[in-house]
């Protein structure tokens, strides 16, 4: 199946010269020489070859791998970037042109990644040059270590290592070392760095169908960066497996020196359309395998997109070996844009113990430990909290679906795989369990708080610890070990009135205080009138569950459905206001039907 691949541009033919205009007019150390169409190349803006006295590291190839090559060029790393077509060796022509306006005295290195067309195209300009004068070496990288090793002349495919290469050539040129030491350390690099991608998906070229020829729940192992074939395709499997798979067959394919012991550095390159939040869970699983799995000593790590095939989906993996004279190089500093910020340095541990708040590491064990025997309060709690959890845990499905039918976050789920509100249930079902002082009733809700702070996150995260917090310290304020109806309402109360003010919704916005709100009214007004306790909580419940179901006749005023049209919001009720309805009439019908009528006993002591 093929149909036409969406592309931001005008007119396909011309998306590398638009390209480099732009490019140049983002970072103010870039110029392009004037010759579009024929000659694209991406020139420091500082250097004259009439007058460098460095030497002039350049590389290029096709285009379609923003932001390689011309995204490295810049002080400390290339001098200049020649951009052929997408996915088409540049021309002698153009090469020759980009020698000439960087190379000085002191010569020029072409950093060329391994392939037939690179490959020709640069080593004539190469030889044109140096019949000209010019003073030119060549290196050479194919980092690939997909395909097996074959008899045929074509090598291994430059891929996202040749980054790398160039920045230890860069670093060597601007330290003012001669010619044969500049292609010297870059040869040396070449050799000891290996490469690996996985991809999700083809690309899709300016103006063409895209191909799904992968096909649904595949990836493809070893896909080149031009879309070509790789050494397999397999199902899709968590990015723990696939990392694995790739390096092994990076360190144990005999094409790079790396044993154990060796420090490396390793490079997560994104090829085009893989978010960031991906590359780095891939990092996250390369380093530690690297560690324990391999025995090497991890000193850098480069995540990002450095390398990419247009909007492939997918990542490779490159593994340097290195010494501290490379990890100098790669340390050094340079002006290039694309060059990732921050990549220098030792590396600290990556974890840190999570600072205690001074209140909550004051506090005795017994009042952060679950009781022994439960009073008849904290038998009501349990109760209670356990039905509101079990409520919100079980409206997952449903929660999700209305979100995802008005974009809500707040009760949405984390990348559509899990409710910010189920967390925060789990996560209160299982403290519980372990530290809720349940016969005190105000520290309880102060743990409820520190349970949701934890897990929970999005809006709903931070309302329902305000809520938490405000109705705590409302019960606070009571000296008495046993907690009135009354007080219970004017705790809901200050909860209700410190999400009313710091989330800025009433009445009428479409949020949870549609829910809380009318209960809220419901339970005073049946507790002033004598009616018991028990009864009022189950009628205030009543009340949640119809302000919620009202929600579904509300414009949005708060939260991000605010921006959701009034017609695909008529189709739903809110969710934080259901999900609010529903843990608390839970809550009230479990207290009623397991307490009934010993709730009112318990809870109306004060009355009598």
């Amino acid at each position: 199946m093929a149909f036409q691949g969406k592309k931001l541009i005008n007119n396909p033919n011309d998306v590398v010269t638009e390209f480099i205009e732009g490019l140049v007019e983002t970072y103010q150390g870039l110029q392009y020489l004037d010759g579009f169409p024929e000659v694209k190349v991406v020139l420091r803006a500082d250097v004259s070859g009439a007058t460098y006295d460095k030497v002039a590291v350049i590389s290029g190839g096709g285009s379609g791998h923003e932001p390689a090559q011309a995204g490295y060029v810049g002080e400390g790393l290339l001098t200049a970037s020649i951009c052929g077509d997408v996915f088409a060796s540049p021309t002698v022509d153009s090469i020759l042109a980009g020698i000439r306006a960087v190379t000085g005295p002191m010569g020029c290195l072409l950093v060329v990644t391994n392939y037939t067309g690179d490959r020709l195209n640069f080593g004539l300009a190469a030889e044109q040059a140096r019949s000209e004068g010019y003073k030119i070496e060549t290196v050479i990288v194919g980092d690939d270590c997909a395909l097996p090793k074959s008899q045929g002349i074509a090598g291994r495919r430059g891929l996202a290592g040749t980054i790398l290469v160039n920045k230890v050539a860069g670093a060597v040129a601007a330290a003012g070392l001669s010619l044969a030491d500049v292609a010297s350390e870059a040869k040396r690099a070449s050799e000891v760095v290996g490469t690996m991608g996985v991809a999700l998906s083809v690309c899709t070229l300016p103006g063409q169908v895209t191909s799904d020829r992968l096909g649904s729940g595949k990836m493809e192992l070893g896909l080149g960066i031009h879309g070509e074939p790789g050494a397999a395709v397999a199902d899709l499997q968590p990015v723990d497996v696939v990392v694995t798979h790739v390096l092994k067959q990076i360190l144990e394919s005999n094409y790079v020196p790396i044993t154990r012991g060796n420090r490396v550095v390793v490079m997560i390159n994104g090829l085009g359309a893989t978010p960031v939040m991906e590359l780095m869970i891939a990092a996250g699983k390369t380093v530690p395998k690297l560690q324990l799995e391999f025995g090497l000593l991890v000193e850098r790590v480069y995540t990002g997109s450095f390398m990419t095939s247009l909007d492939m989906k997918g990542f490779s993996i490159s593994i340097m070996k290195v010494d501290q004279t490379l990890l100098q190089h790669l340390d050094a500093s340079t002006k290039a844009p694309h060059w990732p910020v921050g990549s220098a340095g030792n590396r600290p541990p990556a974890k840190t113990p999570v600072p205690l708040p001074s209140s909550r590491s004051m506090k005795s064990d017994e009042l952060l430990s679950r009781p022994l025997q439960l009073t008849e309060q904290g038998h009501i709690l349990e109760v209670a909290i356990e039905a509101a959890v079990n409520a919100i845990i079980n409206m997952r499905d449903i929660l999700n679906d209305w979100d995802s039918t008005i974009g809500d976050g707040d009760c949405g789920s984390a990348i559509n795989l899990l409710l910010q509100m189920y967390k925060g249930a789990t996560a209160i079902l299982d403290d519980m369990k372990k530290y809720y002082p349940l016969n005190n009733a105000a520290e309880t809700v102060n743990e409820i708080g520190s349970s949701v702070r934890r897990a929970m996150g999005g809006t709903s995260g931070v309302l329902y610890t305000i809520f938490c917090k405000a109705a705590y310290a409302q019960l606070k304020a009571n000296s008495d070990s046993t907690v009135t109806a009354k007080q219970w309402a004017e705790a809901l109360e200050a909860a209700v009135a410190a999400v009313s003010k710091y989330g800025g919704a009433s009445t009428g916005y479409r949020t949870l205080l549609d829910a809380l709100i009318p209960a809220l009214a419901v339970l005073k007004e049946r507790l002033t009138s004598g009616e018991d306790s028990c009864t009022s909580f189950v009628l205030s419940s009543e009340a949640a569950v119809a302000g919620a179901g009202s929600t579904k006749d509300m414009q949005a005023q708060a939260g991000r459905s605010s921006y959701v049209s009034a017609a695909i919001l008529a189709t739903v009720p809110d969710p934080g206001a259901m999900a609010a309805a529903a843990w608390y009439r839970a809550a009230a019908l479990a207290v009623k039907d397991k307490f009934h009528p010993s709730f009112n006993s318990s809870i109306n002591k004060s009355k009598s």
